[in-house]
């Protein structure tokens, strides 16, 4: 896996959902229960703040990302557009190989496929949120469901406690393909429409 790949395919998939939606479509609902699209964008826009800050130690972002407000003043597009900026400056000064990479997570550093698997991982999953509440087609390619499921299979579990994400659910014989393997495991109904 090549997390640097993984990583800037899973932000042109966040920004290309974010470029489809509209200023009605804020109060949408989405598959992260009790959050909107505006809330969902303003959760995976400051998580990218996030993995920014713990890498430059730069500031972080000026909200709670876990209780976003749902209320959006600037353009979905250029809000978004700037925490991608950082993000992708943070992780440009970051060595592929890196044993030691400071991130967000309650991990402490992680290997640098790791961490950037982890970022991407949050930019992806949430681009897939947004792409069905706006009835758009999933951004995720079997090929970077594969890589992020490698990931999500060493960070996720632990991160279930604190609420990061839900219980996996039962692949069963009704999801084929690895983008719904990765949703059901991520605790997402993979057939989720509004």
């Amino acid at each position: 896996m090549n997390w640097t790949v993984l990583l800037a395919d899973s932000h042109e998939a966040l920004r290309s959902v974010v470029a489809a939606v509209r200023e009605t479509d804020g109060d949408l609902p989405t598959p992260c229960e009790l959050w909107t699209v505006t809330q969902v964008l303003q959760h995976a826009a400051g998580d990218q703040i996030g993995y920014a800050a713990a890498i430059t130690g730069g500031p972080g972002p000026e909200y709670d990302p876990f209780a976003p407000s749902g209320t959006l003043e600037r353009d979905p597009r250029e809000f978004l557009a700037e925490a991608l900026e950082r993000a992708t400056a943070a992780w440009s000064t970051v060595e592929p190989d890196a044993p030691a990479v400071p991130n967000p997570l309650p991990y402490g550093p992680l290997p640098a496929w790791k961490a950037g698997g982890a970022c991407a991982l949050d930019a992806a999953v949430h681009a897939w949120d947004l792409a069905v509440a706006l009835g758009r087609p999933s951004p995720l390619t079997d090929a970077m469901a594969r890589d992020l499921l490698t990931v999500a299979r060493e960070i996720v579990d632990p991160l279930r406690a604190w609420g990061a994400y839900a219980p996996a659910l039962d692949a069963g014989e009704h999801l084929a393909g690895d983008q719904a393997v990765l949703l059901a495991y991520l605790g997402r109904d993979p057939a989720w429409h509004r």
